[in-house]
This record gives structure tokens, C-alpha cells and sequence, in this order.
């Protein structure tokens, strides 16, 4: 093995034991959430609904907004606190944040964490280059496996707060690596998926959407 690569091999290493251990040292604020669901879905129904969908599968033909259905209750209330703080910034979701009251940003995260996340399809020529970043990262460029912050199977972490991805439409996750790699985003603790997209093509960023997609079926 040629030195390049066993320093790349060793570097994916650090900085996934790196980047585990300060998400779990992140902020807690959301641990142990009582939110009320059903006072989540009265809200959803007002405000989220026309782009999320009511069961939280989004919108037929706009993949661009985000599938909250399952989706961890402490992950969905930090993006709304952070919505809310203009520590993160779209130009729809920020002004919907804004508003919302801490126990309103918990129900909602409630609500949505309980619903059942519809499946996925992955593109059968991008599956190869899909899973091998996401179960063995790229050790050449220095990119960690993403199953190990977020699952083998997708699922992510509720304590950690990191997102369950599998099942998300591509082209929202191609989106947001973009905007993480160009640091457009940048809420995200220590900078760990800006450091992470912005090791990732073009022809990367692709494969792995449509693999993540896919790990929903």
C-alpha cells in the first residue's frame, strides 16, 4: 500500500472518530423533548403542509423540500431553532421559523418524528460509487464513511442529532451537500459536513444521493 493513500486511510479515520465525538458533545438543548403531537399536527396543518406534506413525505414533484416523515425530534427542533436564529437561511423556511415558540418547534418536531417515512429508489448505474463512499468514505481525499455518523442502514442518531438521511429525495440531498461544500450552510457543529462535502465531486455528491435515496426502499 502506497504511502499516499495509507495517510489518506489513516486521515478518514481521525476525522471520524473526530467528528462522533464532538456531536456528542454538542449542544443538548433538545434532549428529552415533550412535545405534543397532536398539537404538532393542528400547527403542521397551517403552516408546513403545503410544502412538507401532512404525512410528511413531502410534495409529488417537488423534491426540493424535504421529508420530515420520521425524522428525529431533536434534529427537526434545532433546524427550527436555528431557522428561527438566522443560523440557518432559506428564504421560505426562515420567516416560518420566526415566529414559532419553543413548545410550537416542539410539537411540530414531535409530530413529524412520528409519522412513517415513504421509500426511495436509487439509480442502478450510481449504486456502486453510492455505497462504497457511504460505507467506506474516500480515503484518497481524505473522506469519512457516512455510515459512520449516520448508520449503516441511514438511520442517524437522535442523542447526536444527526439526521436520519435514508429515504431523502436526492435532488434535496444533492442540494444540501452543495450548499454545505460551498458553506452557504453552516450550521452544522464544528464544521463537520462542510469539512466532509467539501472533499466531495460533483460525480460524488451524486452517487451518494441517489444511494441514500435508495436506502429507503
Amino acid at each position: 500500500m502506497n504511502n499516499s493513500l495509507m495517510s489518506g486511510i489513516i486521515a478518514v479515520a481521525i476525522v471520524s472518530t473526530f467528528i462522533s465525538a464532538q456531536a456528542l458533545a454538542s449542544d443538548e438543548s433538545a434532549v428529552g423533548l415533550n412535545g405534543d403531537a397532536q398539537k404538532g399536527k393542528e400547527k403542521a396543518s397551517q403552516i408546513c403542509q403545503a410544502c412538507h406534506g401532512l404525512d410528511g413525505n413531502g410534495i409529488p414533484g417537488q423534491p426540493i423540500w424535504p421529508k420530515l416523515a420520521g425524522q428525529h425530534p431533536n434534529y427537526i427542533y434545532k433546524q427550527l431553532q436555528n431557522f428561527k436564529a438566522n443560523e440557518r437561511w432559506n428564504a421560505q423556511m426562515s420567516p416560518m421559523a420566526m415566529p414559532l415558540t419553543e413548545e410550537e418547534m416542539a410539537n411540530l418536531a414531535a409530530y413529524y418524528s412520528s409519522l412513517q417515512q415513504t421509500g426511495g429508489t436509487a439509480e442502478a448505474e450510481l449504486v456502486a460509487l453510492g455505497e462504497k463512499l457511504y460505507r467506506a468514505g474516500n480515503p484518497e481525499t481524505g473522506v469519512p464513511a457516512c455510515s459512520g455518523c449516520h448508520g449503516p442502514a441511514g438511520l442517524g442518531s437522535n442523542l447526536a442529532k444527526f439526521p436520519r438521511i435514508s429515504g431523502q429525495y436526492s435532488e434535496y440531498t444533492d442540494q444540501t451537500l452543495k450548499l454545505w461544500r460551498s458553506a452557504e450552510r453552516k450550521n452544522d457543529p464544528n464544521a463537520m459536513m462542510r469539512g466532509v462535502a467539501a472533499r466531495l465531486s460533483d460525480e460524488e455528491i451524486a452517487a451518494l444521493s441517489s444511494y441514500i435515496e435508495g436506502l429507503g426502499q
